[in-house]
């Protein structure tokens, strides 16, 4: 695309940047923004530079938050015993919309891959462990994608955790093998949290 416009063609390049966003789509938003007044572009832009410089993450948990400690985690109505270990934060998103969890999280933020040259000491796994060692935990509930790197990931906790004292159970299958908690609906998804079993079951089927 040419465009008559420096600032045109840079915004345009910045949006096409998103992920799923092409340079058409792009121009669109460009065109909408545009159409705006300079008070609502302004409204627009301040609150994505806001995000990027105040956002926080839990220091309990790694999910993100306004404060130090995230209102998931600083609710006493929330079981603490119990612990869901997520890839990251959409899976807080989509497990907190079944309205089925009553306890808390722990995001990783990511998994185990060696092709993208993720590996163990990339993600938030020894603040888990530690948060076992600690105490005050019964159960840790494995909830991530059922994918080959998810399985690896799943395995590595349990190697790590199976000496403490804790339950480790894994959300039921119900899923299809390779999807995504995000895009698993809402009753299938609650309904694999609260029918969850035991880890070790899953071993005797690998």
């Amino acid at each position: 695309m040419n465009f008559s416009s420096r600032l045109i063609d840079d915004a345009v390049s910045e949006f096409s940047r998103l992920p799923g966003v092409g340079r058409k789509t792009a121009l669109r938003f460009v065109l909408h923004l545009l159409k705006k007044n300079q008070q609502e572009v302004q409204a627009f832009g301040d609150a994505f530079i806001r995000l990027r410089n105040e956002l926080k993450y839990c220091r309990d948990c790694h999910n993100v938050s306004d404060n130090e400690v995230c209102e998931i985690c600083s609710n006493t109505n929330r079981d603490h015993a119990t612990i869901c270990v997520v890839e990251d934060i959409r899976d807080v998103m989509a497990i907190e919309n079944t309205g089925q969890y009553r306890g808390v999280y722990h995001v990783l933020g990511g998994i185990i891959s060696p092709m993208d040259g993720i590996g163990p000491g990339d993600l938030t796994i020894e603040s888990l462990v530690k948060k076992i060692q600690e105490g005050g935990v019964n159960e840790v509930i494995m909830a991530l994608s059922t994918t080959m790197e998810g399985d690896t990931t799943n395995f590595y906790i349990y190697k790590r955790l199976k000496d403490q004292t804790v339950r480790i159970s894994t959300i039921a299958r119900g899923i299809s093998v390779g999807d995504e908690l995000e895009y698993a609906d809402e009753i299938t998804l609650g309904r694999s949290i609260l029918n969850r079993t035991p880890y070790e079951n899953s071993l005797s089927h690998k």
